[in-house]
């Protein structure tokens, strides 16, 4: 069996290959290395909708896991989307200047402002980020002086209602790149014209061409001063999700050499209920091997919390679970505490130590470790991952604080358990650790696993669910609907009172083309089959949706239309069913639209009168949604309802 000893001394990493093949590790105090820029996560994608309509208490708990210091998972960097009202993975996140006209007085739509709001609370050092998924259709061009106008004026939102300075803008498209020229013609000026000289900017964010924004900022000291750091998404590859999966993205000689912060700016985006495969040490081991391979300091995940939907896509994703506020409960799951190993033991400003850090079996990234030291204090960190069991040996050198080696210790069975205090013998310790474990050996106190009582119990989505939005002000987001595409914002409404409208005038533009049908919004359970849904809409132009059994995001379900000259329809996806004409139809007036699902047979009624029913058995359960055009179209009085099966 090979032995890992490690050893905190003047001296370096050593294999020793003794008679029982033990592995020396030294730490050192004058071991140079990178300076650590925290791990953080990426709130994007509509992937924290449903965390902002919990309960208060639970919210509260929720996010004291994540952002906490020294409780849960402790991040250290929260980057989010800048909505754009467009789909941008699991949902479309409201844009605070939906118009050209909004860029005078932008709105603080949306739940990331608060997001990053709650996470300066429980951690005032926490850094904050902010990149584009899609972008409004004013802006025209991604890379002009519109869009850089709109990236700025979120960043007045921030300031200006929540009292929040953001620190770095991702300067580029979300996965598609960016435009160096940009940065320095448009984006640099602007955010320095308004008050945003501080504000740094990494590029390009993007998932391909890895590592060759170097070439272009090598040869043009501009562009080399503007770009603070370098960030790519999914540096190790994506599938297989293997640990030791040959993905040819490792960071260059290049890069390296440039000194410039590299990021690993998204990564793993899985979901960490479970310890093996894709999951909780997977996670652990890339932290690990990105800073040992390609000296990567910054380390994001998404996302942060799955707040998704189950009928939506990459549900089940992210560090824990919050997804039924109408219940309250939410689960914290391993990758927490994975997480926790680093975050709880190291802060962002902590240097590396570069000659400790690595494998310890060459044809694996199985098992590696990575060690930090604070270099005002002399407190060190050594996070460990193991394939194998391992033995491990610490010797403390010079410069590096002496006393207890204290251990912390995750594996399948229990995650971020304390073990007992190590007593140092000639400044060294050894500790035998178990296979596929995670472990922190370390100076430094204070940390906590941190609980409160249980959550609420699991229950399923109201029914039935009566939503007259009476309840919000203007501008508001109603619980529980979960924007696709497009923006629905509570109103005042012609007849009095509050309703919905979608707000989205025109299509964005796009993160991905050709994404989803139209403007729509799901709620409801995925379980539900038999039911009725049933609202009043107030046509602007263009037509309105009810619909149900949602099996789909890019074919919805079954959608019961109404247009805005009294034209009907009855679709299955995009295969039309039925259709017909409402003779002396008014189209300033508000109608009510009602779709009945029950068994195969599937009725549609407006205004009280049963225009057609049809037999479909293509699909017989899925949630509930509104769609419309692109246009300010109104709804109320949205209920769902259950009826007896056949």
């Amino acid at each position: 069996m090979k032995k890992l000893i490690i050893c905190f001394t003047t001296m370096f990493l050593v294999v020793v290959l003794d008679s029982k093949a033990q592995t020396i590790i030294s730490l050192a105090a004058n071991d140079a290395g990178r300076v650590f820029e925290g791990i953080g996560a990426v709130s994007a994608g509509a992937s924290t909708r449903n965390l902002v309509d919990y309960p208060e208490k639970q919210r509260s708990e929720v996010l004291d896991f994540l952002f906490k210091p020294k409780f849960g998972a402790g991040f250290q960097h929260l980057k989010v989307e800048i909505g754009s009202g467009e789909n941008s993975t699991c949902g479309s996140e409201p844009s605070h200047a939906v118009t050209r006209a909004e860029l005078l007085n932008p709105k603080p739509r949306g739940y990331e402002f608060w997001l990053m709001a709650e996470s300066r609370k429980r951690n005032p050092q926490i850094i904050l980020d902010c990149l584009p998924w899609a972008y409004p259709n004013w802006v025209d061009n991604r890379f002009s002086q519109a869009s850089a106008d709109w990236i700025v004026s979120f960043l007045d939102v921030a300031r200006k209602n929540y009292h929040l300075d953001i620190n770095w803008i991702s300067a580029g498209q979300n996965e598609m790149g960016t435009d160096l020229n940009w940065i320095a013609k448009n984006l640099r000026p602007t955010l320095n014209a308004h008050g945003f000289a501080k504000v740094k900017l990494q590029a390009p964010d993007d998932d391909s061409e890895f590592w060759q924004v170097f070439d272009k900022l090598e040869k043009n000291a501009v562009y080399n001063n503007l770009v603070n750091a370098v960030g790519y998404h999914y540096v190790d590859g994506r599938e297989p999700w293997d640990i030791d999966q040959k993905g040819g993205r490792d960071a260059t000689e290049k890069a390296k050499r440039s000194g410039k912060p590299l990021w690993a700016s998204e990564e793993w985006s899985q979901s960490g209920q479970e310890w093996g495969g894709k999951g909780t040490i997977y996670l652990a081991r890339l932290m690990n091997k990105l800073y040992s391979r390609d000296r990567i300091t910054k380390f994001e995940i998404w996302c942060p919390v799955d707040g998704i939907y189950d009928q939506i896509i990459w549900a089940n994703t992210g560090a824990l679970q919050a997804d039924e506020p109408w219940s309250g409960h939410y689960t914290i799951w391993p990758s927490v505490w994975a997480v926790a190993h680093t975050t709880q033991f190291a802060e962002p400003g902590w240097v590396y130590m570069d000659k400790a850090c690595g494998q310890f079996d060459a044809a694996t990234w199985r098992g590696s470790h990575v060690a930090l030291r604070n270099p005002k204090t002399g407190d060190w960190s050594v996070i460990i991952v193991t394939g194998q069991k391992q033995q491990v040996k610490l010797d403390i050198g010079d410069g590096l604080k002496k006393g207890p080696v204290y251990l912390w210790k995750s594996t399948a069975k229990e995650q971020f358990i304390q073990q007992k205090p190590l007593q140092l013998n000639n400044n060294s310790v050894q500790v035998e650790l178990e296979g596929d474990a995670i472990y922190t050996l370390t100076s430094t106190t204070g940390q906590t696993k941190g609980s409160y009582g249980a959550p609420p119990e699991s229950k399923p989505f109201p029914f039935p669910y009566i939503e007259n939005f009476e309840s919000y002000a203007a501008g508001k987001t109603p619980r529980y609907f979960s924007d696709q595409k497009g923006t629905f914002e509570t109103c005042k409404s012609p007849k009095g009172g509050i309703c919905l409208a979608q707000i989205v005038p025109k299509q964005g533009i796009l993160w991905y083309d050709n994404w989803l049908l139209k403007p729509h919004s799901l709620f409801g359970d995925l379980n539900w089959k038999d039911y009725a849904i049933e609202g009043d809409v107030l046509i602007d132009g263009g037509d309105v949706e009810l619909g149900g059994r949602y099996a789909d995001r890019d074919k919805l379900g079954i959608r019961w239309i109404l247009t805005g000259d009294g034209r009907w329809q009855l679709n299955w996806a995009y295969i039309t069913l039925a259709s017909g004409q409402i003779e002396r139809f008014e189209p300033a007036a508000w109608h009510h639209l009602r779709l009945e699902m029950k068994g195969t047979q599937i009725t549609g009624f407006i205004d009280g009168k049963k225009l057609t029913t049809i037999a479909d058995e293509s699909h017989l359960k899925g949630g509930a949604f509104i769609a419309s055009t692109y246009n300010r179209n109104l709804f109320d009085n949205i209920r769902v309802e259950p009826i007896s099966g056949e």
